[in-house]
């Protein structure tokens, strides 16, 4: 195995084991690997790849670890890489470097490499122009089935996709689509006007979630990226459509958990970057607790009262927050896939509140028997009504904040978390103390 000219020929036993391991794995196994290594291991272990493995490689890391993988080499090495890369992925890594080290790799592109990358990097950072590939291929509708067979032969590697081809009309409008089997299966001599199909397509300023979606939900090997006036900028892939779905997945799950998505492999983050990554919700959700340690405060006279109220305050928070958390979990996924939209408020409050009624109901029926054996009839008659109250509380708030976050133009999984704790948790134990009060007569 022919390794980078820079690499020293002999090599420590450690990392010669290495390279004999990573020639016999796959892509995506050596992108594990190095996923796994340590910063100045990462770097001698990727200049063990032969060049063109290299870029295999390397345009499957993450931003931010190609990102470091630049500022460890620094090499003429480095330069070929970016130059070999499509410009949708130099975009996203451009994104992660300083900006001398930035300048400095577009520097080294040609003119037109320059332009196709500058172009990208002038669309917003979560937009579908940031993330469409512009080498596209395309064919005149006026052109014959044989005609555009030539045209996708004579582009070869130069464009991202010739199985989904844009068909233009004047002033390069996107006017349909055909796809690679359409045209092999159809009379050479058809214009292609006549076999082609109808254009899903998306702006370059969409954002790239939604623009991702489109390709998802339809099933597109690629989707047309246009201006406004309809023209031809790019292709948004299927594969790239993938990458940001996972991406927006692992960010709405960590920020649901109530943390930052790390954005890189996990043994690559400090633990200096996994305190960051927590340390903000902690302390919100600490903001969150102190209310309802103001309520107990508040309600201390019925806690003397009635000691045993505060043996089921634990449960009560519990159960409140698990709803909660369900209920605005789904809304989330359901918001990030399309499956409802701003508009849907009312519909999915609605069915939330039955649901939450029907739960409370349930767990009710199940606590009710072991509340009243360990502290009375009326206690779990209290916590009976209260874990209803609760739960219908939760699965209202839970569903309705993600909505309301998102007609604000607010990412729902951020507030998700210490919204549902706050309100939950404070409004569950009013709940509680007040019934407690006119059940028990305190």
């Amino acid at each position: 195995m022919r390794a980078h000219p820079d690499v020293r020929t002999e090599l420590p036993r450690d990392l010669e084991d290495l390279q004999h391991r990573i020639a016999g794995m796959d892509t995506q196994e050596v992108v594990d690997e190095l996923g796994r290594l340590g910063d100045q291991r990462r770097a001698v272990a990727f200049r063990l790849l032969p060049k063109g493995r290299a870029v295999e490689v390397f345009e499957d890391l993450d931003p931010a670890i190609q990102a470091e993988l630049v500022e460890a080499l620094r090499s003429e090495a480095t330069a070929e890489i970016f130059a070999a890369l499509d410009p949708d992925d130099r975009a996203s890594l451009l994104d992660e470097l300083p900006a001398g080290v930035a300048a400095r790799l577009l520097g080294g592109l040609g003119p037109d490499e320059r332009a196709l990358t500058t172009a990208l990097l002038g669309y917003p950072e979560d937009s579908a122009g940031r993330r469409m590939s512009p080498r596209v291929a395309s064919v005149r509708r006026g052109t014959t089935v044989s005609g555009a067979l030539d045209a996708l032969r004579r582009a070869g590697d130069d464009v991202e996709t010739i199985y989904t081809v844009p068909v233009l009309g004047p002033g390069r409008v996107v006017e349909g689509v055909v796809s690679l089997r359409r045209l092999l299966v159809s009379d050479p001599g058809a214009l292609v006007e006549d076999v082609m199909s109808p254009a899903v397509t998306v702006e370059a300023t969409d954002d790239q979630e939604h623009a991702a979606n489109v390709v998802r939900d339809g099933g597109y090997v690629a989707v047309p990226v246009v201006d406004h006036e309809h023209r031809l900028l790019g292709v948004l892939t299927v594969d790239d459509a993938m990458r940001i779905l996972e991406a927006e997945d692992d960010e709405d799950s960590a920020r649901v958990g109530g943390s930052e998505p790390l954005r890189r492999p996990y043994l690559t983050v400090s633990v200096l970057g996994l305190v960051r990554a927590r340390v903000v919700w902690l302390l919100l959700l600490i903001v969150a607790a102190s209310l309802t340690v103001g309520v107990q405060s508040y309600f201390e006279a019925e806690l003397d009262a009635v000691v045993a109220l505060a043996l089921f305050i634990p449960l009560l928070i519990g159960t409140g927050g698990n709803a909660g958390s369900q209920a605005a979990t789904t809304v989330v996924r359901a918001l990030a896939v399309g499956d409802i939209r701003r508009g849907d408020l009312l519909r999915v409050v609605g069915r939330e509140m039955l649901t939450g009624l029907l739960l409370g109901t349930v767990l009710a029926a199940v606590g009710f028997g072991p509340a009243a054996w360990v502290a009375g009839v009326q206690i779990a008659q209290v916590l009976a009504i209260t874990v209803v109250g609760v739960c219908l509380l939760a699965t209202t708030v839970g569903s309705s904040i993600p909505i309301l976050a998102r007609r604000v133009g607010i990412d729902p999984a951020i507030v998700a978390a210490p919204f549902i704790s706050t309100f939950v948790d404070t409004l569950g134990l009013v709940i509680y103390f007040s019934v407690a009060k006119v059940v028990l007569g305190i």
